[in-house]
């Protein structure tokens, strides 16, 4: 009986070979994962291929395998490092000009591989919505470079997604930089001659640093004894040395976490974070708890719709950005905002006393199983099989919760409040994470501006009256639940980034977030939404008749803060009054107060849980249920008393 042999598992096995060939390593790790698209540690991780394997979906397929093994082969992390500017813009336009490098290096000596290359980067292009009539404000300057110098080095004409991308910014360069862009193709084979002429371009282009003008000497002088590194280290993408030192430490020090009085440090050190070994970044998450008798459509219902879902997206920030952009883009916002973490982490010191402060601890005595109490070991001594011989500690009920923080990553936020929302965020997640409290981090926003694939289709379709929602949905993972902060702190920064926020639609965003939420097995949730105004999206409050997006807000608000939900729904508005949409909710003038606005918030909602388990306690449990706030502040007077008996009876035995 012969086995069936799966196409999709042929194609992934061939799919590794030809990576590892075009590598030139033959011992190269090729791994396969729904979040792939990234070079690290040696290992190359690919996205998963589609069940459906169709001809473009494997041609894209093997684009991202071919430009990761040339990445491999071609690219020299240390050399790259030290040409790369400081300035932002800059750094930006470097690390555009080094991909088209290494793909350019394979496309043009290998037909296929331009093919390949071809098809990955229009899906790239599609994604981002570059398929149409472009301008500049919609056309990243990185991006427009790096397709040039593709077609420079190469001799190809660029796919249509990405030649109206080019076109924008084509004359600028040509005019600008035309000696660099002429030497480019010349010098595609060496990393170093080929830095020293982008630096050249830079300058022509009036983004040049001293940092940059400084570093040739230097760059000049070692070029012999890095070139014979290149091959060596070219798979150590983005990783440092000595990685699993700095990493024993840095758990070390977490391991005593949790010390009412510890202060938090906000200004902890970049580098053993973002240099972690990729051995410690497991692909694979530990699973996620669900809570068995739930369906996520629960009893929601509504009139909104949305013309195709076909195209929305659900990312994870790491598939959304390499890791060295990553890690640059979470250093950026660390610099940026230094003045402010001193604050914010003031705040959320007070948080963690007022979160420990309710850990009551209490001990159950008397029982069967457990830790072995040392108070009886008397007994155990006289008779071996005397039961009741030990105890167990009491959990505190607060720690059963789950958070869930959704920030607005809408164009509107770009600068100050974005900035100021990822270190609250992320300052918060630890804090909340010490004192044993789950923390899930989401982003919501739009593929494009004015519409994406979604309105492409609308037209296609002639353009039918009340489409619906007209926009490409782009929902972003920073942190699940349980993912531990310190292994994705450096997401946080991914908002940092050109091009991210666009519009928003927040009715489904909440939706989303609270079937997560929903499908937790914490017995307490809550949900904080930091937004900085009204839904909006161009493309859909163009054809449809009044306002279906904030309609469809206030029927997903209504829904969650209704008595069919658990979820505890918070708002914090920036500059814009949300408290005519949620009923528990609060306004702050400054995105500086952002901060004080999170932790008083929470605070209060966990003083509540506090009051109520008091009150309980006091009217004691009724008719017919068992009220676990009652049940353990009894408990811990029952303890108290036990100890109290303990200790009498000890002092009488002794006289």
């Amino acid at each position: 009986m012969t086995k069936t042999v799966d196409r999709t598992d042929i194609f992934k096995s061939a799919l590794g070979a030809a990576t590892r060939a075009l590598a030139g390593q033959d011992e190269l790790m090729v791994e396969f994962s729904v979040d792939g698209g990234r070079v690290q540690d040696g290992q190359i991780t690919l996205t998963t291929p589609p069940r459906e394997l169709t001809p473009l979906a494997a041609a894209r397929a093997r684009g991202q395998a071919d430009a990761l093994a040339l990445r491999v082969a071609h690219h020299n992390v240390k050399l790259h490092a030290r040409a790369l500017p400081q300035r932002e813009e800059a750094r930006r336009l470097f690390e555009a000009a080094e991909r088209a490098r290494v793909e350019s290096i394979g496309a043009a000596a290998m037909d296929g591989v331009a093919e390949n290359l071809d098809a990955a980067l229009t899906q790239r292009c599609e994604r981002a919505g570059y398929g149409r009539a472009m301008d500049r404000s919609r056309a990243p300057m990185d991006d427009a470079l790096e397709f040039v110098l593709r077609e420079v080095m190469t001799g190809r004409k660029l796919p249509a997604a990405a030649e109206s991308v080019a076109a924008c910014w084509r004359e600028e360069l040509t005019q600008k930089a035309a000696g660099p862009l002429a030497k480019a193709r010349a010098s595609m084979d060496d990393q170093v001659a080929f830095s020293k002429i982008m630096r050249e371009m830079l300058r022509d282009l009036g983004l040049a640093d001293d940092t940059t003008n400084s570093t040739d000497e230097s760059d000049e002088q070692g070029e012999d004894d890095e070139e014979g590194e290149a091959k060596a280290s070219a798979p150590e993408e983005g990783e440092g040395e000595g990685d699993g030192e700095g990493e024993d430490q840095q758990d070390s020090g977490e391991a005593g976490e949790g010390e009412p009085g510890e202060e938090i440090d906000a200004t902890a050190s970049l580098d053993a974070d973002s240099e972690m070994d990729a051995s410690d970044i497991d692909d694979d998450e530990p699973s996620t708890p669900v809570r068995p008798n739930w369906k996520a459509v629960d009893d929601f219902k509504s009139d909104y719709k949305a013309f195709t879902t076909v195209h929305d997206e659900i990312a994870n920030a790491e598939a959304l950005c390499d890791p060295e952009e990553l890690t640059r883009l979470r250093a950026y916002l660390d610099a940026q905002l230094q003045g402010l973490q001193g604050a914010v982490s003031r705040l959320a010191n007070r948080l963690q006393r007022r979160l420990m402060a309710q850990q009551n601890r209490s001990w159950m005595f008397d029982l069967e199983e457990g830790v072995l109490d040392t108070s009886r070991l008397t007994r155990v001594i006289v008779d071996p099989t005397a039961p009741l011989s030990f105890k167990m500690e009491d959990e505190s009920k607060f720690r059963d919760t789950v958070v869930t923080l959704l920030l607005d990553n809408s164009g509107s936020m770009r600068g100050r409040p974005i900035m100021v929302a990822a270190l609250c965020a992320d300052i918060l997640a630890r804090t909340l994470e010490r004192c044993g409290v789950k923390v899930e981090i989401l982003g919501f926003t739009t593929q494009a501006w004015k519409g994406g694939l979604s309105r492409e289709d609308w037209i296609k379709a002639g353009k039918p009256p009340g489409p619906g929602r007209l926009n490409d949905l782009r929902h972003i993972i920073y942190k699940s639940a349980d993912a531990p902060w310190r292994r994705v702190r450096r997401n946080l920064g991914l908002m940092m980034r050109e091009g991210l926020l666009k519009e928003t639609i927040d009715g489904e965003a909440l939706l989303w977030a609270h079937d997560r939420l929903m499908a937790r097995a914490e017995q307490r949730k809550i949900m904080m939404v930091i937004s900085d105004g009204a839904p909006v999206d161009d493309s859909t409050l163009s054809v449809n008749a009044g306002n279906p997006l904030e309609k469809h807000l206030r029927e997903v608000i209504a829904h969650i803060e209704g008595p069919h939900s658990p979820v505890e729904l918070i708002a914090i508005g920036i500059g814009h009054d949300v408290t005519r949409w949620y009923r528990r909710a609060v306004t702050i003038v400054d995105a500086e107060q952002l901060g004080g606005a999170m932790t008083d918030k929470l605070a209060e909602l966990f003083g509540e849980e506090e009051a109520k388990a008091a009150k309980a306690a006091a009217q004691g449990p009724e008719p017919g249920q068992r009220r676990q706030a009652g049940l353990t502040v009894g408990l811990g007077r029952a303890v108290k008393k036990t100890t109290f008996r303990e200790t009498a009876r000890g002092a009488r035995s002794s006289r």
